[in-house]
């Protein structure tokens, strides 16, 4: 077989030295030049089946490259990418794209806009250049007076084609979304040109975010005060609909340049629009109006080079140049010459270290009637105090947490960098600890209602964890950080239920807060209602209204349990959990009053995968008992338990009142599957502003409370309502 491969790199490399050759002419390349070349260097024609028409066009990139490194024409500011333009017009239009092309709406960067993206780079003798979706080289092609070069492609055809072409560069073959991971023990480039697939990821599949995810990596990985620019699809901008991820993408860098071309890809057979960005990674700086033109003549009157920004860390040295000669490149070169740097900053995914107690951690000093917090049973290695000073009840924090056994695994800087404080981490070994344990039978989902009925033919249900935080602990940090665990651990499909689309940005906030990307977070409204969910690997967010809503024969439920499948193991991050409650329905106001819609498609979804981690967030979740009828993964009901089913559950704990649901919260704590802290009220100040009421103003509330007593004293009667009304209408 590497008699075959190599027969057939020897080919495309004869076919690439006679285009070479035409193109050192000022005539144009024809496509019946372009088949002379193929047909002489494979040694016969397409229809020999040799080769196709779309590796002709390969093969023309792969000579360009080549070409352009020879320095064909001056390239010192943006005047000089005419001759680009004119080189551009002597190529003959690529009319033949594969499928894998179409697939992944990726194409190769024309030469004058690759050309213009050189320019507007500014590139210095001291650079590190990354080009993280290198195809053929086009990009880079230009640029010859660097200290590195740094070149990942993930497809090998076009890998094997970059070492040959560049044979000083360093060349790869990741995913470019995770190069800022899998290139960590690379020297930090500062420069990145990136031309990312625009419609698929890797592992993902049709991702419409795909570019982005490219992007937000390129910018992870570039060094402080480095310059990126980077082809990208049309939408990508400040407009209504992608506005957020826009803004979130470009938070933290600053947008020196923003163009958008119409029809700078016609020579590449497509007339698609797309933008290119000039971007600094320094903090500040507004968006600059997007320059529209047609082509890249016409943009060349419009644009400056910006300056650049100065690099904030010490360079690493330049790769080793390979000891290989290209057959285009001269034999003499010189090499940088070495300086310091520091070691590379490492983010091994590693066990997160931590040593049980077998005695609990003694209690702290009681103020009032709560317990300042800490982990009962576990000492972390290397995690921080929480922020603030947390606290719990007297009567929970008296009850010490069981010796946990799991151990998550999260990069190490993670810990290192304290993004998780302990008691966070505490969340996330004991949900994993709840998640190692499934509950006491084997069911199966009632065919009516939200009930689950036990049969030997039913399956196991994992239990799950109850996280019941107040406000400012943290809990969507903890629950992506739980979600993290298990993406580490091989499980890329999980789910994010909140209340409202505006919670999406917050859950990827916090989701990249901890390394990951924000287009890991996908909405479920990204899907038509009757269309599968083709998302590979990912968080899928869903509101609690949209996964209650249903048209005709479809449904969201049904759509998202399709997408994950009988074997589902992934987590299930009930966020504000407590949008679930009243499932049971109850006793109302005005009456009886049935289950509430997204309570029972909550239910009905963890009813329909036994293999989820249910993790339910909520800091009100126990407000009433009948509002915990959701929380079906606790082991509160059922067998080897004093309730035979939910509904003796509700009615006992009801009889027993708030002394049983206190006592409901510390058994479930001391069975490692509910945790509930709060922020502490030591050092706040607080000033008695008291506000005299004037007379008019208690009279006012007079009539008031006059008013309520009628209605009040009506029994919610209408007839009595409509009296009062009248009576308070005519007063």
């Amino acid at each position: 077989m590497s008699d075959l491969f190599d027969t057939a790199n020897a080919a495309e490399r004869r076919a690439a030295s006679i285009l070479v050759e035409r193109l050192r002419s000022s005539e144009a390349v024809s496509r019946a030049d372009l088949n002379a070349a193929m047909t002489e260097g494979f040694g016969g024609s397409d229809a020999d089946g040799l080769w196709t028409q779309r590796d002709s066009f390969e093969i023309l990139e792969h000579a360009l490259a080549h070409h352009l490194q020879f320095g064909p024409y001056p390239l010192l500011s943006l005047t000089d990418v005419c001759a680009a333009c004119d080189l551009l017009d002597r190529l003959p239009t690529q009319t033949v794209r594969s499928e894998e092309q179409i697939e992944w709406q990726q194409f190769s960067t024309p030469v004058d806009l690759a050309a213009i993206a050189f320019v507007l780079a500014d590139i210095q003798a001291d650079d590190i250049i990354l080009e993280p979706s290198a195809g053929n080289g086009l990009l880079v092609a230009h640029c010859r007076d660097y200290a590195g070069l740094q070149l990942n492609e993930y497809t090998a055809p076009r890998r094997a084609r970059l070492t040959h072409a560049f044979p000083d560069a360093v060349v790869t073959g990741h995913d470019g979304a995770t190069i800022n991971s899998t290139l960590a023990d690379a020297p930090r480039p500062s420069i990145v040109l990136m031309n990312p697939p625009f419609s698929r990821s890797v592992g993902l599949g049709p991702d419409s975010h795909a570019a982005v995810r490219h992007l937000q990596a390129a910018l992870r990985r570039l060094q402080p005060g480095g310059r990126l620019v980077a082809v990208m699809p049309d939408w990508f901008g400040p407009n209504a609909r992608m506005r957020d991820l826009f803004e979130t993408t470009l938070r933290d860098v600053s947008v020196r340049t923003s163009v958008r071309l119409e029809k700078c890809y016609l020579k590449h057979g497509t007339s698609i629009a797309v933008r290119l960005f000039v971007i600094d990674k320094v903090v500040g700086g507004t968006i600059p109006v997007t320059i529209q033109r047609g082509s890249i003549r016409e943009l060349l009157g419009a644009l400056t080079v910006p300056e650049r920004s100065a690099i904030t860390t010490v360079s690493p040295p330049a790769p080793k140049r390979s000891s290989g000669l290209s057959l285009f490149r001269a034999v003499k070169s010189t090499r940088a010459a070495p300086r310091p740097y520091p070691a590379p900053v490492r983010n091994n995914v590693l066990p997160v270290g931590y040593t049980t107690l077998e005695a609990p951690a003694p209690l702290l000093d009681q103020v009032g009637v709560y317990l300042p917090y800490r982990p009962s049973r576990i000492v972390f290695e290397a995690a921080g105090e929480h922020p603030t000073a947390l606290v719990e009840s007297v009567a929970m924090g008296s009850i010490a947490a069981p010796i946990p056994e799991y151990v998550p695994k999260l990069p190490e800087r993670t810990v290192s960098e304290r993004l998780l404080s302990a008691s966070q981490l505490e969340t996330v070994v004991y949900a994993g600890h709840a998640w190692s344990q499934f509950l006491p039978g084997r069911f199966v989902p009632s065919k009516e209602g939200v009930g689950l009925e036990e049969t030997q033919e039913g399956r196991a249900y994992r239990k799950g964890y109850f996280l019941g935080d107040g406000t400012g602990a943290g809990k969507g940090r903890q629950v992506a950080a739980c979600i993290l665990d298990n993406w580490l651990q091989g499980r890329r499909l999980n789910i994010w239920v909140s209340k409202n689309e505006t919670l999406l940005e917050d859950a990827r906030r916090d989701w990249t807060a901890l390394g990951g990307l924000a287009a890991d977070i996908q909405p479920l409204s990204n899907w038509k209602i009757d269309q599968p969910i083709m998302l590979e690997q990912g968080v899928l967010f869903i509101t609690y209204p949209t996964l209650r809503s249903a048209r005709g024969d479809h449904s969201r439920l049904q759509q998202v349990i399709d997408w994950a499948g009988d074997d589902f193991e992934g987590v299930i991050g009930f966020d504000e959990a407590h949008e679930m409650g009243g499932v049971a329905g109850g006793e109302g106001a005005l009456g009886p009053k049935e289950g509430s819609q997204q309570g029972i498609c909550g239910v009905l979804l963890q009813n329909h995968l036994p293999g989820a981690r249910i993790l339910y967030a909520s800091a009100t979740g126990a407000s009433d008992v009948n509002n915990l009828a959701y929380a079906v993964r606790l082991g509160l009901w059922g067998p080897e338990t004093a309730f035979a089913n939910r509904e003796q559950f509700i009615t006992g704990i009801r009889q027993g009142g708030i002394a049983a649901m206190e006592l409901v919260a510390r058994d479930l704590k001391a069975l490692g599957l509910y945790t509930a802290r709060a922020l502490s009220f030591a050092g706040v100040e607080y000033e008695i502003l008291r506000h005299e009421l004037t007379s008019d103003q208690i009279a006012i509330y007079d009539s008031y409370a006059d008013a309520w007593g009628i209605l009040w004293r009506a029994a919610h009667k209408m007839a009595y309502r409509e009296e009062a009304v009248m009576r308070r209408s005519a007063a």
